[in-house]
C-alpha cells in the first residue's frame, strides 16, 4: 500500500525530498504534479522508497523528532511500536515514516481520479476495482473524510518475474505474473537461499542450482522438473543458456559441461579451473575464465568443439568476480577485488579498453547486470550512513560514464534485473537488520515511477524473464454442459472440467435452483464458506442474450483459492446432465481472465 505525506506550512518538494533521501523527480511522477513549484497545506503526496530512519540525539524527544519531519506523533509512536510512555535515548535507531498508509478522501475526489493522481493503473487504465477490492468497498461510492488504502496496481503487461523465497519448509523458485500480480510457486523444497533463476532466453525454462548442490531445470509451463548435475559447491555457482535456448553450460571441478535438456546429452571441454562460464551470442563460443602459467586470473574464449581456445586478457591483479559478457558479446563486465571492496570494470573485447566504474560512495558495487541493448548496466551500490545500510539502485553507461541513482532500497545490497524491453528495473528491499528482503519493486528508467510489485518474507534473488511468447488462445468445447468459450491455449488439462496454467485456470459447472438469477448469485457470492472473501461484488451482466452476473472476491479472500472469481449465466433452455436438469451454468476463473473468457462464451 502507497504511503501518504500531508503537505504543511512552508514545505516545497526540495525539503520533502532531502528529508527522506527521495528522488524529487520520483516524488513529481508519482504523484503527477502538473506544476511541481506549487504545492498547498493539506494535499497529500505518495512517497517513493527514502531513507525513513533516524538516530536519536541527545535531548530529542518523539515530539521535536516528529516536529523536525512534520509528521504525526503517532506515525513514529506507530512505527517502532513503542509504549508509553515513549521513552527513547541517544543512538536509538527509529524509523520515520513520511506518514500514513491511506489517503483521506477530499470533496470532488471519485475512485477514478485518485488512481489517476497515483498511478493505480494497470495496461494504461485506472485499475478502479482495485481500489475497491484494498477498501472492500461494494461500489464506486466515496465521501469526504474517508480513509482509503491506495494499492499499487499490477503493471498489465506480458511478463513473468521469478524470485526466490525462503519459507518454513525450505527455499523455492517463485514467479509473479507481470500481467495480473499473482504468484505461483514453481518448485517443492528444492532450492538454497543461495539460489538463482536463471531464464532461457525463450523463457520456456528456468535453470538454478539448489538443493545439495544439484542443477535442477524446471519446464515452466508443466513444472516439470530435471535433475542435470551436482556441483561439489553451489554458492556463486552461474549457469547459462545456449541463444537457441537448448543447451545449458556450467563449470564443474576441471571441465566445462555442455548439457542437451531435449536429449539429455553432455559434452564435456577438459579445462582446469574454469569458472564463470557463459555463451557468445553466436552460439559456437564460450567465454570463461581460468588461471594462466603465472597463476593469475584470466578470461578467454574457446569454440564449444573445444578448439581455438584463445585469451582475452592481460591481467596482472586478483580474481575477476561476477564476470558478465554483454548480450551482444562485444563487452564483459566483472567486478574486483572482492566482496568488501567490490569495483565495476568494463572490458570492450574490441579496442581491448578497460574502463572502470565510478559506482557508490564505499565502492562496494554488487549484481552488475547488463540490459537487453548492451547499451547500460544496472547495479547496486551499498552506502553506509549514519542511518544505517542503504543501497542505491544506479545504471551507467557502457563506457562507465552518465551514472544516475534510480531508487533507494533499504537492504545493504539488492539484486538488480532488467524487463525485455529495458525501460523498466526490478529489485529488492524491505529488508531489516535481522532479515532479508520482504518486498519486490519495479521502477520505470525513464519517468522514474515506482511500484511495489509484491510482499513476501525472505525473497533472495530475482530475475526478469528474458521474452514471453505471445498469447495463443484455445477452443474448449463440452457438449455435457452445452458450452464453448476460448482460454490461454498453454494451460492444461486437469479433470475434464478444469484446466490450469502458470497464470491462471477455470472449472466450469452447473447450478439446479427454480430461484431468479439474483438470489442464485447471492448464494453463491456469500456461500458460508466464504470462498469469494468477505464482500464480494456482483456485477449483473448479459451474455449471449441471457442474464448473468460476475462474482469478484474481496480484498480478505484466502489466498489458497487463487483469486478465484465466477460468472453465472442463466441456459437458454434448462439442460440435463447426467439424469438432473440444470437452469445455470457456472464459471470459477482466476480474476484476471474471466472476463476474457465469459466474453468468449457461447451455448452449444
Amino acid at each position: 500500500m502507497q504511503i501518504f505525506y500531508t503537505v504543511q506550512s512552508g514545505d516545497t518538494l526540495s525539503d520533502i525530498a532531502n528529508r527522506w533521501g527521495i528522488s524529487i523527480h520520483s516524488l513529481i511522477q508519482m504523484n503527477n504534479l502538473p506544476n511541481p513549484d506549487f504545492l498547498f497545506v493539506g494535499q497529500q503526496l505518495s512517497m517513493p522508497p527514502g531513507i525513513f530512519r533516524y538516530r536519536v540525539k541527545p535531548g530529542d524527544t518523539l515530539f521535536n523528532i516528529a516536529s523536525q519531519y512534520k509528521v504525526p506523533f503517532s506515525v513514529i509512536i506507530e512505527a517502532n511500536n513503542l509504549q508509553a510512555p515513549y521513552t527513547i535515548f541517544p543512538g536509538q535507531l527509529l524509523e520515520v515514516p513520511p506518514g500514513s498508509p491511506y489517503y483521506v478522501v477530499q470533496p470532488g475526489d471519485t475512485l477514478y481520479n485518485i488512481g489517476l493522481r497515483y498511478n493505480v493503473t494497470t495496461a494504461g487504465r485506472v485499475n478502479v476495482q482495485l481500489i475497491q477490492s484494498a477498501n472492500g468497498l461494494s461500489s464506486s461510492m466515496i465521501y469526504p473524510g474517508m480513509r482509503l488504502t491506495i494499492p499499487f496496481a499490477p503493471l498489465g503487461e506480458d511478463g513473468i518475474i521469478a524470485y526466490t523465497v525462503g519459507r518454513a519448509d525450505g527455499f523455492d523458485i517463485w514467479l509473479y505474473d507481470v500481467a495480473n500480480g499473482n504468484t505461483h510457486k514453481l518448485t517443492n523444497g528444492l532450492g538454497e537461499s543461495f539460489s538463482v533463476p536463471y531464464w532461457s532466453p525463450n523463457g520456456e525454462r528456468i535453470s538454478f542450482v539448489g538443493r545439495h548442490n544439484v542443477i535442477f531445470v524446471v519446464t515452466i509451463s508443466t513444472g516439470e522438473v530435471a535433475r542435470i548435475d551436482q556441483l561439489p559447491e553451489g554458492l556463486g555457482a552461474y549457469l547459462d543458456w545456449s541463444p537457441d535456448s537448448k543447451k545449458l553450460v556450467y563449470a564443474k571441478g576441471n571441465t566445462i559441461t555442455l548439457y542437451d535438456v531435449s536429449t539429455h546429452r553432455s559434452q564435456v571441454i577438459n579445462q582446469a579451473g574454469a569458472t564463470d562460464v557463459q555463451w557468445f551470442p553466436n552460439g559456437n563460443q564460450l567465454l570463461f575464465q581460468a588461471i594462466d602459467e603465472n597463476g593469475l586470473s584470466q578470461l578467454y574464449r574457446i569454440r564449444t568443439n573445444g578448439t581455438g581456445k584463445m585469451q582475452i586478457t592481460n591481467n596482472t591483479g586478483g580474481r575477476f568476480n561476477h564476470v558478465r559478457l554483454s548480450p551482444n558479446g562485444r563487452y564483459v563486465l566483472y567486478t574486483s577485488p572482492g566482496a568488501s571492496i567490490s569495483i565495476i570494470y568494463i572490458i570492450d573485447l574490441v579496442d581491448g579498453i578497460t574502463r572502470e566504474v565510478e559506482g557508490g560512495p564505499l565502492a562496494k558495487n554488487y549484481f552488475p547486470t547488463w540490459n537487453s541493448n548492451s547499451q547500460v548496466i544496472a547495479f547496486s551500490a551499498t552506502v553506509l550512513e549514519e542511518l544505517g545500510y542503504f543501497s542505491l539502485v544506479s545504471i551507467v553507461n557502457n563506457q562507465g560514464m552518465d551514472q544516475r541513482t534510480l531508487a533507494i532500497s533499504n537492504c545493504f545490497s539488492t539484486p538488480v534485473d532488467w524487463s525485455p524491453d529495458g525501460s523498466k528495473l526490478v529489485y529488492l528491499s524491505g529488508c531489516s537488520t535481522d532479515s532479508p528482503a520482504s518486498e519486490l519493486w519495479v521502477i520505470d528508467v525513464e519517468r522514474l515511477t515506482l511500484r511495489q510489485l509484491l510482499t513476501q518474507p525472505n525473497i533472495m534473488s530475482v530475475q526478469w524473464a528474458p521474452m514471453t511468447k505471445p498469447s495463443q488462445s484455445a477452443t474448449y468445447r463440452n457438449t455435457n454442459y452445452r458450452i464453448q468459450f476460448q482460454y490461454p491455449a498453454h494451460w492444461e488439462q486437469m479433470t475434464p472440467e478444469r484446466y490450469e496454467g502458470v497464470d491462471g485456470f477455470f472449472q466450469i459447472s452447473a447450478i439446479s435452483s427454480p430461484a431468479a438469477i439474483h438470489v442464485v448469485c447471492q448464494n453463491e457470492a456469500f456461500h458460508q464458506l466464504m470462498p469469494y472473501g468477505s464482500n464480494p461484488t456482483i456485477t449483473s451482466t448479459t451474455i449471449q442474450n441471457q442474464e448473468a452476473c460476475y462474482i469478484y472476491p474481496s480484498a480478505d479472500q484466502a489466498p489458497e483459492m487463487n483469486n478465484q472469481a465466477a460468472l453465472i449465466i442463466r441456459y437458454p433452455a434448462p439442460v440435463m446432465i447426467e439424469g438432473s436438469l440444470y437452469q445455470f451454468f457456472i464459471l470459477w476463473a482466476d480474476q484476471e481472465h474471466i472476463d476474457r473468457i465469459g466474453s468468449s462464451i457461447k451455448f452449444l
